[in-house]
């Protein structure tokens, strides 16, 4: 099911990349309805418009047939976000969000892997957290940027979701706090932007918590395009990390995000576990 949904992800975004002839800065696409392309829980896709329509990035939709799937196409302005995410020093990436159908199609690899909790790191405005709670984990936004904490405060309370924002930096985050049994980080942040020095910092705390390792997956956001890696394009620009880690990789998911919709390849998220 989840391969189906990916496939037809895929598809819609290239299709409808290839025809849009707006000026949105961002934009992307939500089906209207579960079908046999998109067999999601009705309710599920419910709560994915509700994000969108209650987060203040968006500000026009408009209903569209795309390869004959009715779908809804937001479009909105993440400009005065992104300047305010690169102010902070030891922010690994400004706000270039991924699609929220990507987000939710991540938080469900995430659950069919057995994982409990779900830790956003460097969140932007918590849509995978978002995602994780509306597939019942017990999800956990870290975000060093006050501005975009502010704005997941807000779709909190619009969408009566609460992923619990935190406006912390992840590098000094005590995770211990958090009572972690089974969970899943997903990293926020390119490998050579910066998302590296991140990871490993992150790695490490897993390491210092007692029994924590063995029961945590990590997903890293990786990149296929040339222009963005200097070195190494296996594993989305992860290979050497996963290797000094000792992690083994257990699925590669290629979804549509913000920063490839003018591009043929899609963002490749690397979903591992420790050895």
């Amino acid at each position: 099911m989840i391969d189906e949904i990916v496939d037809n992800l895929v598809r819609i975004k290239q299709n409808f990349a290839k025809n849009y002839d707006g000026n949105a800065h961002i934009q992307e696409v939500i089906p209207l309805n579960s079908s046999k392309e998109f067999s999601i829980d009705e309710q599920d896709l419910a709560q994915l418009h509700t994000f969108a329509q209650k987060n203040p990035i968006y500000l026009n939709s408009f209903e569209k047939n795309i390869l004959d799937i009715p779908c809804m196409v937001y479009e909105g302005d993440i400009n005065d976000y992104w300047l305010n995410s690169i102010k902070h020093g030891s922010s690994c990436q400004p706000f270039y969000p991924t699609w929220i159908m990507s987000a939710y199609v991540m938080s469900l690899v995430a659950k069919k892997l057995g994982y409990l909790e779900l830790v956003d790191i460097g969140s932007g405005d918590g849509r995978i957290a978002y995602c994780g709670k509306i597939l019942d984990f017990d999800s956990h936004s870290i975000e060093i940027d006050d501005v975009l904490v502010n704005l997941q405060n807000t779709i909190c309370s619009q969408t009566n979701q609460n992923f619990n924002p935190k406006c912390e930096d992840a590098l000094e985050f005590e995770y211990s706090k958090l009572n972690l049994k089974k969970p899943v980080f997903f990293i926020g942040g390119l490998a050579q932007m910066g998302g590296d020095i991140l990871a490993t910092s992150i790695i490490k705390k897993i390491n210092s918590i007692t029994n924590l390792k063995m029961n945590t997956g990590i997903v890293f956001a990786g990149s296929d395009t040339k222009r963005q890696l200097s070195g190494n394009l296996s594993n989305g620009g992860w290979s050497s990390l996963i290797e000094e880690n000792q992690l083994d990789v257990i699925d590669t998911v290629s979804l549509p995000t913000v920063w490839t919709f003018d591009q043929n390849v899609e963002t490749p998220y690397i979903f591992t576990k420790f050895k």
